[in-house]
C-alpha cells in the first residue's frame, strides 16, 4: 500500500478535488467567522473541545447533542454567548446547517452506554456518520472523526501503529462500538475518494479529566468516584491488563492540530505513558486515601489485554505530544469528582 503525507489513503484513483466551500469565503465585503459544528459537544470531551474553540472569537460553534451521556451543565458557560449555539438533535437524523469545519464525536463511548443500547450505538456510528459526510460533501466542509484505539481489538501488536490492521470480535457485546467505529472509517475514506471531502481521522486512546461521567464505567473514573466514596476500587482481573492515559486538554489540542492540518489520518492520539490496572488503583489509593481496599473482580469480556498508542505519526506530522503526566492530571478530576459528589477534602 502507497502511503502519501504520511497518511494511508491508497493511490490508486486520486480522489476528487474538495466542494466548494460557501462562497461568503471569498467575499471581499466580509469577514465570516468560522462556522464550526461540534457533534456530541455536549459531552465529555467535546465540551473540552467547544471551550477552546469558543476561547478564539473568529469562530462560530454550532454544537448538536441527542443528551444520552451529554449534558447541558457541561456547556452552561457558553449558553446565550453570540458566536455559541446549542441543539438537540439525534446525528441518526439528517441535519441541515452551514458550516466550515465538522467534528464529530457523537457516539456513546464508555461500555456501559455503549452496551445499554447496542443496535442504537452501532446506528450512530454508521448512519450518524453517514449524516455528518452528506452533511459536508453539501457544504463543503473538512470533518474530523473521532475514531478510537478499539479499532485495533484485542491488539497482537504493541504498541499500536496506524497501519495495524486489527484484532476485533465482530459479534462480541463490545462490537457495535468496535465495528461501528471501523465502519466510521470505511465511510470517511470512501467518501474522500469518491466525493473529495476533506477528511480527517483520530484514533483516541483512554482520555480521563474533568466532567467524565462518574459512573460511567471507565477505570479512571470508577476509581476516583470509589475512592472518594470510600469503596474497594474494583480491578478487573487479572489487573496485569494495561492502558495508556491522555488528559483531555492534551487530546483537545491534538484533536485541534489534526483538524487544521494537512494529514488525513488516521491518526493515534493518545499517551504512551503504559500503566497496570493495579498500578492505576495503587495511584488512586496513594492519591486520595491509603487506607481504601482494593478487591478484585471479573473482567468483562473482550476486553483488550494491553493498549498503548504509537504517536510517532503524531508527533512528526502534528507536532504533538502529551504534556501532562497521570500524577499531575489525577488530582485536578479528583477536585472536579469532589465538587459533583459533594465530598469534602480531608
Amino acid at each position: 500500500m502507497a502511503a502519501s503525507n504520511g497518511d494511508m489513503t491508497s493511490t490508486h484513483s486520486a480522489p476528487k478535488p474538495p466542494p466548494s466551500p460557501s462562497p461568503l469565503r471569498s467575499s471581499r465585503f466580509s469577514q465570516p467567522k468560522l462556522r464550526i459544528l461540534v457533534t456530541g459537544g455536549a459531552g465529555f470531551i467535546g465540551s473540552h473541545l467547544v471551550d477552546r474553540l469558543m476561547e478564539n472569537d473568529k469562530n462560530e460553534v454550532i454544537v448538536v447533542d441527542n443528551f444520552f451521556t451529554g449534558s447541558k451543565d457541561n456547556l452552561r458557560k457558553w449558553i446565550g454567548h453570540p458566536n455559541f449555539e446549542l441543539i438537540r438533535h439525534d446525528v441518526t437524523e439528517p441535519l441541515l446547517v452551514e458550516v466550515d469545519q465538522i467534528y464529530h464525536l457523537a457516539c456513546p463511548a464508555s461500555p456501559i452506554f455503549y452496551k445499554y443500547n447496542p443496535v442504537k450505538t452501532i446506528k450512530t456510528n454508521v448512519i450518524g456518520t453517514l449524516n455528518m459526510l452528506g452533511l459536508a460533501k453539501r457544504v463543503g466542509a473538512r470533518i474530523l472523526l473521532t475514531s478510537t484505539s478499539e479499532v485495533y481489538g484485542d491488539p497482537l501488536e504493541h504498541p499500536q501503529k496506524e497501519e495495524y490492521w486489527g484484532n476485533v470480535n465482530p459479534i462480541g457485546v463490545r462490537s457495535c462500538y468496535d465495528e461501528g467505529k471501523r465502519v466510521a472509517e470505511t465511510l470517511m475514506f470512501d467518501y474522500h475518494r469518491q466525493h473529495g471531502i476533506e477528511i480527517r481521522i483520530a484514533r483516541i486512546f483512554n482520555t480521563y479529566g474533568p466532567r467524565m461521567n462518574i459512573d460511567d464505567g471507565r477505570v479512571v473514573s470508577n476509581f476516583i468516584a470509589q475512592a472518594l466514596r470510600n469503596e474497594p476500587l474494583t480491578v478487573q482481573s487479572p489487573g496485569t491488563q494495561t492502558r495508556s492515559f491522555c488528559y483531555v486538554s492534551d487530546m483537545v489540542d491534538g484533536l485541534i492540530r489534526l483538524m487544521e492540518g494537512d494529514h488525513t489520518g488516521p491518526i493515534n492520539i493518545g499517551n504512551p505513558g503504559e500503566f497496570t490496572m493495579m498500578e492505576l488503583a495503587e495511584t488512586v489509593k496513594e492519591l486520595i486515601d491509603s487506607s481504601i481496599l482494593v478487591k478484585i473482580v471479573d473482567n468483562t469480556p473482550d476486553d483488550p489485554r494491553q493498549r498503548k498508542p504509537d504517536i510517532t505519526k503524531a508527533n512528526n506530522l502534528l507536532g504533538w505530544e502529551p504534556k501532562v503526566k497521570l500524577r499531575e492530571g489525577l488530582p485536578l478530576m479528583e477536585e472536579d469528582f469532589r465538587q459533583r459528589l459533594g465530598v469534602p477534602k480531608k
